[in-house]
Parts: structure tokens; sequence; C-alpha cells
């Protein structure tokens, strides 16, 4: 790890994979403008680093012990919301893709990817803009559907909306029922609603239209 300048980007990896750590250290260390401050092995750790580093950017893995990835970003971009998260795993899992943007990754790379498109995704999550790794990309493309458009989201109910968004969340029927202190029989209702305004198949496309069309945010 080298001294950071002014210019340059700080990044903390979050990696449990001993290999990992070292060849993204190395590879990242290697760039002029960028100084790895930390390497954290588990979620908690890097809630920790994170809060005392104050890196620019977290690269994060998913599959991580004691605290999934997932989890370990929400906490962070809640505590520290100027912090940008770029994911870094080998899971492709629609459900994961769309649970991970939903908890405030910045960008989605699978393991394997080249430096370059790295450095992409954190000048990307820099600008503000959301990066997806192109395989990625493609299976979410994939689950719009070219009717889905954000038009049809003006037709949900104030209630069908609160629900979409823990959808969103990535919460399940009952847990969506005990938060809106609904019937769990009442969510499978709103759900299906939902789904049929949306011209959708399954919850991943119904949570893909929300995030799109910028009703969830």
């Amino acid at each position: 790890m080298t001294v950071a300048t002014p210019q340059t980007l700080r990044v903390l990896i979050v990696e449990d994979d001993p290999l990992i750590q070292l060849g993204l250290e190395q590879s990242l260390s290697s760039q002029p403008d960028i100084t790895v401050v930390g390497i954290a092995e588990d979620g908690y750790i890097a809630i920790k680093m994170a809060q005392e580093l104050a890196p620019d950017i977290v690269v994060m893995d998913i599959g991580l012990p004691r605290l999934d990835g997932i989890s370990a970003t929400q906490k962070i971009k809640a505590a520290l919301p100027n912090i940008h998260v770029v994911m870094l795993s080998s899971h492709t899992d629609d459900t994961e893709v769309i649970s991970a943007l939903s908890s405030g990754a910045d960008a989605y790379c699978v393991k394997g990817t080249s430096t370059t498109s790295l450095l992409a995704a954190f000048a990307a999550a820099k600008d503000g803009a959301t990066y997806l790794d192109p395989q990625i990309a493609r299976k979410v493309m994939d689950h719009l559907k070219p009717q889905a458009h954000a038009e049809n989201t003006a037709h949900l109910s104030q209630r069908e909306l609160e629900v979409l968004k823990l959808i969103v969340e990535g919460k399940s029927n009952p847990e969506i029922a005990a938060v809106l202190y609904l019937s769990p029989n009442t969510i499978k209702t709103h759900v299906r609603g939902i789904m049929n305004k949306l011209s959708v198949d399954d919850r991943v496309q119904a949570a893909v239209v929300a995030l799109r069309s910028g009703i969830v945010a």
C-alpha cells in the first residue's frame, strides 16, 4: 500500500480470498492515481474500516464470512453515503445483482474482469453513474420486456408502490406483510397486481422496472 496524495483515489478492498486480495492490491496499486488504503476480510471489518479510513471507493465481494457484501454495502451507504461501492463478485444470479444494486452499490463487476473495466467502474461511480459489467447488463436487460415502460408505473396505487419498494429491497411476502401490517395473502394480491400492471412475469423483472423507471431510487 502506498501513501495517498490529494489527487489519488483511495480504495478499500473487501475480499476474503487471499489470492484475490493480493491480485487486486497489486493491480490497483500499480495505477498512478490509485492508493489501496486497506483490505477487509468480512463485512463487519469492512464497515469498521470504511468508517475509520473514509475511502473514496470500496471494492466489495458478496460472499463474505460473518456479514455478506450486500448487507455490508447497505450499512456503509447508510452511514457514509459519499463512499462509492463497486461490487466485484463471482455471483451473477439475477436476484443477487438486483439486491446489490438496491443496497446502494454504484457498480457491479464480475470477478475476472480486466483492470481497465474495473477502472471504468470506478470512474462511473465517481461521476454518479451506474456501471454494469457487460455480462450483468445483458442479464438485466433480458429481464426488461419492451412493453414495460415507465408510464406503466403511473397506474400503480400508493399501496402497490410501497410493496414494490420493499420488493426492490429484497423482502419476501411475509416480510413485506410484517412491515406494512397486512396479511401475506393481501401482499400476494398486491404483488400479482404489480406484475400485471408492469407487464412482467416475476419479482426480479418488477424490481428492474422500478429501478430503471426511477420510481425506486
